[in-house]
This record gives structure tokens, sequence and C-alpha cells, in this order.
């Protein structure tokens, strides 16, 4: 039997989520309570109807999601194989989508929706270092969404690791949710060109700037490739995504540009990235 757990934040697209599945053949119990997971399973199969299951469950269990550290323990024990797919979405965009269907969110049922997201951040915390791979929805459309799933979870690509590429500025601060860090601050800053300053790394004028430079096109390349070398041992240790953060001063110019250029060659070379930039 295949089993999936979806869980992550409220509001990053777990319903969208599980109608993925599905689609793609899954019978989908939303907001099930952790401790009754073995007890359906074995339910499934002495009726043998379900070769695919997934559990949607989070913080919307109140008090039953507590239950999940143990209930996971429970699915081991049993020698149940699983994967969690855990969604989240940076907390300007939850905070938006709640306002857009103006529902409370689970833990800020009084209005004070950024207060009740960070509240799950922490909360979910231990349940997202286990997952088996993590989708960041903000720059999602469902299509995209479906479409990272379906890949995770392709035939095709057996091992089903998927990749997080991002760049962020080090004066706002480092990434919490990155694997690997890494910083490309060597590189000439686009920013003391003043044609340049007000652009973005997503502008062929500053790409071209960056990567005029030959260690720029050399980095990336080394990059990608230790990151492809080190994928088989990831999956042999159990995890299935991996998250690698790029950095600058700003996080608008070069960090843009080698994240983009990272990503583009892991998926000339079929492997799925997808790509956020904190702070653009």
């Amino acid at each position: 039997m295949e089993l999936i757990i979806v869980t992550g934040l409220s509001g990053a697209g777990k319903s969208h989520a599980a109608n993925c599945l599905e689609d793609l053949g899954f019978y989908c119990v939303d907001n099930m309570p952790p401790k009754l997971m073995s007890d359906f399973l074995r339910l499934a199969e002495d009726k043998g109807e379900f070769g695919k299951i997934a559990f949607v469950t989070d913080v919307r269990g109140g008090y039953f999601f507590g239950d999940l550290n143990a209930a996971l323990d429970e699915l081991k024990s049993a020698g149940r194989d699983y994967k969690i797919i855990f969604l989240e979405a940076s907390t300007p965009v939850l905070v938006r989508r709640y306002k857009e269907t103006r529902r409370s969110h689970p833990m800020a049922p009084q209005g004070d929706i950024e207060a009740g997201i960070e509240k799950e951040r922490e909360k979910l915390a231990d349940v997202k270092r286990m997952a088996s791979v993590v989708i960041d929805t903000s720059d999602l459309k469902v299509a995209q969404l479906n479409a990272v799933i379906k890949r995770f979870l392709s035939a095709e690509d057996k091992d089903s690791f998927t990749l997080s590429i991002m760049s962020f500025g080090y004066k706002y601060g480092m990434p919490d949710e990155a694997d690997w860090v890494l910083d490309v601050r060597f590189l000439a800053n686009p920013f003391y060109v003043p044609a340049l300053k007000e652009l973005t790394g997503r502008n062929k004028k500053v790409r071209d700037y960056v990567l005029s430079d030959p260690k720029a096109g050399k980095f990336a390349s080394r990059v990608t490739g230790l990151i492809l070398d080190l994928i088989p041992s990831y999956i042999k240790e159990g995890k299935y995504h991996l998250t690698v953060a790029f950095g600058c001063t700003g996080g608008r110019h070069r960090s843009v540009v080698i994240a983009e250029t990272v990503a583009e060659r892991l998926e000339e070379i079929g492997r799925l990235a997808t790509v956020k930039h904190r702070e653009l």
C-alpha cells in the first residue's frame, strides 16, 4: 500500500494537494486524527479496496494533532512505508490568502493572522524536519503545485528527490529553511553600477554583467555538480528534499542570477528545481 501524509501550514495549499492526489488515484482522508491512521489502514487492508491512501492532517485537529509523532512511530513499528509532503508559504502570502478568503486562521481565531502563522510554524517545526519533500507554494499556481507533486511521485523518477533553490540577502538575515547556504558576495556587485542598481537579477543586463565574470559560471557548474553527486547519499539517509540558498548583500542581484543559473542547469539534465527569491 502506498501511503502519503500531507501536512503543513494552514493556507499553503493542502486541499489542492489532496485534489491532485485524488486525480492520481489516491483515496484521500482530510483532517485525519493521527491516532486513527493505523486503524484506518488495517480496515482498508481488510477490505482490500485501496492501494494508495493519503491522509491530510494539520493543526485543525487541535488536541488530536499532538498525536502525530506517536502515530508516525506506530507506522514505522508496523513496517509501513510512508512519505510526508509538507506545504508552506511565506507569511505575507499566507496573510493575503486568508484576507482574500475572509476565513479565520485555526491558531488565530481572534483575528491576529500573522501571530497565528508564526505559532503554527513553531508547532510544525518537528514534522517539517521529517518531511520527504517540502514545497513552498508562495509563487506556485495550482497547476505548478500539481506538477511538483506528480514529479515527486513519478515512477520515472524513482528516487523522487526534489530541489528548492533560493536567493536571499544577508542584510535581512539567514534563511532558516536552507540546508546549504552559499555566499556569492565574491562576485562583482551590480548595485554599484548606476545603470544596473535599480534592476534585479532577473534582468538580462544584470545577468550578463554577473556571468561575465568567469568565476560565476564556474561556481554555478561546480555547485550543480556537487548537488548531483550528493543526491544518492541524501536518499540513502532517507532525505528526499534539499534546499540550497545563495546569498549576497541585498538579495536582489548576484544571488538571484546564480540561483536562476543553477536551477536552469539542474532542469536541463532533468532534475526538478523550484526557485524562490526571498527579497524580490
